[in-house]
């Protein structure tokens, strides 16, 4: 097979199946198959609307502290596709990764009489390489994430150990249906016969308590089987309302985090007969998680926050974060919020922006280079109707967005760039190429 390097595979596999996202698991067990793919290590599978990255940072910091091997597997990336695939927290080489497109490739193409090419997208691939390469290089759990719903996602070709759901609210309705009981039910079909089934939804929808109800799931549901609660040096880890674990608040910042929290030591404690973690070693991975993009402070003068909320849930945490902001730095007279937004055309763009409007004070918006993404003007026209008064300027990049925001803020001030992980990803080249600022 021909020697390509990392950015040739990934524009080979971008063309590999005549649609971007195309549901269903046979084309991926098929690969497995021919690949003699079978996993010795444990897996955790993590779904949900938000959340998902999150838990998953906790989950593989957890199990590193522990003392394991662990591999975390999730999209999308930010700056480099290797982001994507991680070993003990680190980014996997451009050279391994090359490796595993490879194998991949050769079985897609077919090896054996008779095996005719499999068409896969460029998220099976991913998914395929990213799993083939762990069991290289035998790793002790591995934690994946869901790309888009559950039942029919690549990712979940694979058995789980342990499975989250972490949240249920309206996204990707084309795909997973337009309420709560269908993208429910989608989200619950990474769940198992007597396998742990986490859920980090407070009030999930019927679909997907009766799905795990029905194939006998080990079901765990917060605020029911397990909790948490806050204590003046942090938080108390709750099973059936008895404490497990004192804990020290999160790194990742916002209330939410919690909830993620709850979901990754409940995962935890369902594997502790197989890979035994201590008290400590949560605590100190509580200390050290860290995820880009997740109201992520990258500068404090000026305050410069990135967040990838792209739905009205996530825009209503990040509010909520905006918020808590302001108080914990009253002193200081943050004088006002400078928004830098864009968005793709198939979000629910008016409910962000309904989601934020009382946090944003002046709105930066832009295109995004997507041919998904929502025209600066498009975006203009949703915040004129959500907020008739508000103060507007429009950018081709939310990184043009950004840097004219650098400029006319005054101090006090903030930033913050935020409505989809394109907004967030553009900033960030930004700033690592141009600004001061360096992430």
């Amino acid at each position: 097979m021909e020697h390509r390097d990392l950015a040739s595979w990934l524009a080979h596999i971008e063309h590999l199946h005549p649609k971007p996202i195309a549901m269903g698991l046979e084309r991926v067990q098929l690969i497995i198959q021919r690949l003699l793919l079978q996993p010795k290590f444990k897996i955790i599978t993590v779904a949900g609307t938000n959340g998902k990255g999150s838990t998953c940072a906790m989950l593989a910091q957890i199990y590193k502290q522990g003392g394991y091997q662990v591999g975390c597997y999730t999209s999308p990336h930010l700056l480099r596709y290797n982001e994507r695939v991680r070993v003990n927290g680190s980014e996997v080489s451009d050279d391994e990764l090359c490796l595993a497109f490879a194998a991949v490739e050769q079985a897609r193409q077919g090896v054996n009489a008779g095996e005719e090419a499999v068409a896969l997208t460029y998220f099976e691939v991913g998914t395929l390489a990213a799993m083939w390469h762990f069991a290289q290089i035998g790793i002790d759990i591995a934690i994946l994430e869901i790309g888009l719903g559950g039942r029919l996602d690549a990712v979940n070709a694979f058995e789980p150990d342990c499975s989250i759901v972490t949240s249920i609210d309206i996204d990707h309705q084309e795909f997973l249906g337009d309420t709560r009981e269908s993208i429910g039910a989608e989200k619950a079909g990474i769940y198992r016969p007597s396998v742990p089934a986490i859920c980090g939804d407070g009030d999930p929808p019927q679909s997907l308590i009766t799905y795990a109800q029905r194939i006998g799931a080990d079901f765990k549901c917060i605020n029911h089987e397990f909790g948490f609660e806050l204590s003046e040096s942090g938080w108390h880890y709750l099973a059936n309302g008895t404490i497990v674990h004192a804990l020290p608040l999160p790194a990742l910042q916002g209330s939410y985090q919690l909830m993620n929290a709850s979901c990754a030591v409940a995962a935890v404690e369902s594997l502790q007969a197989y890979l035994p973690v201590s008290t400590g070693a949560i605590a100190e991975a509580m200390l050290q998680v860290t995820l880009a993009g997740r109201f992520q402070a990258v500068s404090r003068y000026p305050w410069l926050i990135l967040d990838v909320a792209h739905n009205p849930q996530a825009a209503l945490a990040l509010a909520k974060n905006l918020k808590a902001l302001k108080v914990q730095h009253q002193n200081e007279r943050i004088a006002k919020t400078i928004g830098v937004f864009a968005m793709l055309a198939d979000k629910d763009i008016k409910g962000v922006v309904s989601a934020v409007k009382d946090e944003i004070d002046v709105w930066y918006v832009a295109n995004i280079d997507h041919v998904r993404g929502a025209s600066a003007n498009d975006l203009v026209k949703v915040i004129s109707e959500v907020v008739p008064d508000a103060t507007v300027k429009i950018f081709d990049t939310a990184a043009d967005a950004c840097k004219q925001a650098c400029i006319d803020i005054n101090e006090n001030d903030k930033i913050v760039a935020f409505g989809s992980f394109f907004t967030v990803s553009n900033v960030m080249q930004y700033l690592n190429d141009h600004a001061t600022i360096h992430l």
